[in-house]
């Protein structure tokens, strides 16, 4: 790989030439998904890097598409009850502060509005989706819990309770105590096929699922204030998560599998998105202070060049490809996905998955910050 290349504005210029409008690929058709928000965060650091205008009107572009002028969103439906239709929320708040336009802050109130009323567990925590009732899915603590955040101490009333006690209950039945690992979800009621009738427990460790969790975390350690009741909490697990996910890095590329403890399970891979969202996650923990010793900056070294080596691609016009992407996981719904590992090595591998650029981009951004161009 050429040494002199930055990554991050490399990653960031591919995805406009490609994707002008990230509604419009992989047969989006206009969906509001939460895929272009993973994207549009990345694209916002490098604004904030780079003070080029390109990146800013980029995420403006493509979430006024949505927007309406009374904050209403093209298709979006609050009764869904979807956590994940919260992520592209994110963007609302650098929108809203630029500009000032009055439609980004109705948005971010609607969507604010669905987490008021969203069905929760008995213990309060959100359902992952009003269709898997009763179900915390790691995932969905990044679709939401950022934005819950961000919302309460830009426009609601700082009350962040309710925020880090999302954590606490996710953490608490999720965490797996022998190894340090986090099962991609759990049922309350013990009835879905995927989970243990004894535990609740899907039955797998999914490195994209541990990464969304991550991610939601250090995100929120970053918009909360340092003197917030249960960030200290926060700091703890995400620290004890990263330790754990140590032990189960290839030792060769410094990068991680698909399901993250079957190293050497036939048909398993090394994945990209999880292993970005991994990068992500130290390096913000550097940044933020953190991550304070010295072998912090070694690893996040060592996988970046990993992220490089393992997953990258140049085309002949420049542009970027990330390779070994997954492009979806879940459980049950219509196909009955059963979580098991033949599942997760089954759903396709893509090149240039929203979700994996995006992860990509954040984490060549934050990596940049800490420790330089490569």
């Amino acid at each position: 790989m050429d040494k002199k290349i930055k990554w991050s504005i490399k990653a960031a210029d591919s995805i406009m030439q490609r994707l002008p409008h990230l509604y419009e690929d992989n047969g989006n058709n206009g969906k509001w998904s939460y895929d272009y928000g993973v994207i549009l965060k990345g694209f916002e650091k490098v604004y904030e890097q780079t003070g080029n205008h390109k990146y800013f009107s980029y995420i403006k572009e493509n979430i006024d598409y949505f927007i309406k002028d009374d904050g209403l969103i093209k298709g979006y439906d609050l009764e869904d009850y979807n956590i994940d239709n919260i992520n592209n929320g994110k963007m609302l708040f650098p929108l809203y502060k630029k500009t000032k336009m009055e439609k980004y802050k109705k948005a971010a109130d609607l969507l604010f509005c669905q987490l008021q009323r969203h069905p929760r567990t008995s213990e309060g925590a959100f359902w992952h989706k009003k269709i898997y009732p009763y179900q915390i899915w790691l995932d969905g603590l990044y679709m939401g819990t950022p934005f819950y955040a961000e919302y309460q101490m830009t426009f609601g009333n700082c009350n962040l309770e309710d925020v880090i006690h999302q954590f606490r209950v996710s953490y608490t039945h999720l965490l797996d105590k022998n190894t340090g690992l986090l099962y991609h979800a759990w049922d309350e009621k013990k009835i879905q096929p995927w989970a243990n009738k004894q535990t609740g427990l899907s039955p797998n460790f999914w490195g994209r699922s541990i990464g969304w969790y991550l991610m939601a975390i250090i995100d929120t350690i970053e918009i909360i204030p340092d003197q917030t009741p249960g960030r200290d909490f926060l700091i703890e697990i995400f620290v004890r998560s990263l330790k754990a996910l140590l032990k189960y890095q290839d030792e060769q590329s410094g990068v991680w599998y698909q399901v993250t403890d079957k190293l050497n399970e036939k048909g398993n891979y090394l994945e990209a998105s999880c292993s970005s969202m991994y990068v992500y996650s130290m390096a913000k923990g550097i940044r933020l202070g953190i991550l304070k010793s010295a072998e912090w900056k070694v690893q996040v070294i060592k996988s970046f060049n990993g992220l490089l080596n393992e997953f990258v691609l140049l085309t002949k016009e420049g542009w970027l490809n990330l390779n070994k992407c997954c492009q979806v996981a879940g459980l049950g719904g219509e196909s009955q996905r059963d979580g098991s590992y033949a599942y997760y090595i089954s759903e396709p591998i893509i090149c240039n998955d929203q979700k994996g650029l995006g992860a990509f981009l954040q984490a060549c951004a934050e990596y940049e910050e800490v420790v330089g161009e490569v």
